[in-house]
């Protein structure tokens, strides 16, 4: 299961997105936390991820994007806590519920090879977090 978090509203961002994952994995389960988080409040879509996570099963990939600083030197991550990973960018995003279901191990996201081929530089929720 992979539950996604992101300030791309109701746009196409949200579908592109989501068609990137099944073209890698076609029966993957997503399920939508919110979209609708404030463009570019890391801080609300981190509460929104907090107060969810702890709901969805163990084994559940945390997919987050509120991502102000798309297309900078910022890392993407993903950090293993309590039976869950959760993925995106390194802005703190992740870290409240990364937190409260038991921080473990972090990764930086650097293995190209999992990246679309074609990596935009203002869509890395589709391209390397996805």
């Amino acid at each position: 299961m992979i539950s996604l978090t992101t300030d791309f509203g109701s746009s196409a961002y949200v579908g592109a997105m989501r068609g990137a994952m099944l073209t890698i994995h076609p029966d993957a389960r997503l399920v939508d936390i919110t979209h609708d988080v404030p463009a570019h409040d890391v801080q609300a879509g981190a509460f929104a991820l907090f107060q969810a996570a702890p709901f969805f099963p163990d084994g559940t990939v945390h997919l987050a994007v509120v991502d102000p600083g798309v297309g900078t030197e910022r890392k993407g991550i993903a950090i293993e806590a309590g039976g869950h990973l959760l993925v995106g960018p390194d802005n703190g995003l992740l870290l409240p519920a990364a937190r409260r279901l038991g921080l473990g191990k972090v990764f930086e996201l650097t293995e190209e090879k999992h990246f679309l081929k074609e990596v935009s530089a203002t869509f890395h929720g589709r391209d390397i977090f996805g």
